[in-house]
């Protein structure tokens, strides 16, 4: 999955994987998430919103099941 970089105090980095409908989201402290069921159009949102952190916040944050990935050292 492509990782790209978002400007954000609390995001470093977003992927999306449109198939299997899985948003991942890299913080800068932490850590690595996957989150799962999470339609496209809050993807998009996300990488076209002003505050990414408060975008993710408001739409994505405790509404999907997602996981920490560990550490890929």
């Amino acid at each position: 999955m492509e990782m790209k970089a978002v400007t954000s105090s609390k995001l470093a980095s977003v992927g999306y994987n449109s198939s299997a409908m899985i948003l991942r989201i890299e913080f800068i402290k932490d850590g690595v998430f996957e989150y799962y069921g999470v339609p496209e159009l809050y993807y998009k949102g996300l990488m076209e919103a002003d505050s990414p952190g408060r975008y993710f916040k408001q739409f994505i944050k405790d509404k999907y099941r997602f996981v920490r990935l560990q550490n890929q050292s």
